[in-house]
């Protein structure tokens, strides 16, 4: 039998407040996402209009209408029997989404090399000690969001908005995957040493060497999800 999502701690604020900006259903859309990507709802759990309807105090039509969207997305499947359940990760999908990172996340590196200013480079380096505090401390909770602003940042240098929206369209996904890599306090550590590497060569102007290190930086993040994966299904 297949669990039934909890939602008690599904945030959607006050209804008139959003309901001024977007639609209802568009709100459950992103607030059932951001459960679904950040992991507060797991993959294989069950999702049921009703039930949800009923849990958020709404009518069962914005609930349908953020299902489709989330069908749509591919983070939820409709089930024969009724109701649908909260897709997991696939190794075509990993392969694809760090492929396309690395392509991407490379550019804006090499472009962040050439265009920044150097006082710009303060914030990253200011993450980058954010994110070891937290790791000597233990509190692994914490990295996947310093990571994700660190990273943002970086993009940010790059001066190109088309390119920071299509990094951004794969936001979600990447956020699934570090808050898997960045459990494992080894990787963690590497991953932070690799954001050293990447401000200096940047502070360097060496837009290929920068290029080069986020490529093997993501392509390190593939390698280690699939094995991770793997573990899983072995399980």
């Amino acid at each position: 039998m297949k669990k039934r999502a909890e939602l008690n701690n599904l945030d959607l604020g006050p209804l008139q407040a959003f309901q001024e900006r977007k639609s209802l259903g568009e709100h459950v859309f992103e607030s059932l996402k951001q459960a679904i990507v950040r992991g507060k709802i797991s993959s294989g759990e069950w999702l049921v209009e009703s039930h949800i309807a009923e849990t958020l105090g709404i009518s069962r039509t914005p609930v349908r209408e953020a299902f489709h969207k989330l069908e749509r997305e591919q983070l939820i499947e409709r089930q024969p029997r009724g109701g649908f359940t909260v897709l997991g990760l696939n190794r075509e999908d990993i392969e694809e989404t760090f492929g396309i990172r690395s392509v991407l996340e490379g550019y804006a590196a090499h472009l962040a090399a050439i265009k920044h200013e150097a006082q710009e480079l303060d914030l990253l380096e200011q993450k980058i000690e954010e994110f070891q505090k937290a790791l000597d401390r233990k509190n692994m909770n914490l990295l996947p969001a310093i990571n994700t602003e660190f990273h943002d940042l970086l993009y940010g240098l790059s001066k190109s908005p088309k390119l920071i929206n299509m990094i951004n369209g794969l936001k979600d996904q990447i956020y699934r995957y570090r808050e898997m890599i960045l459990k494992e306090s080894k990787y963690a550590s590497t991953s932070n040493l690799d954001h050293k590497k990447m401000l200096k060569t940047i502070r360097n102007r060496d837009a290929e060497g920068a290029e080069q290190l986020v490529r093997e930086h993501i392509l390190r993040g593939q390698a280690m999800v699939l094995q991770a994966y793997d573990r899983q299904r072995l399980d």
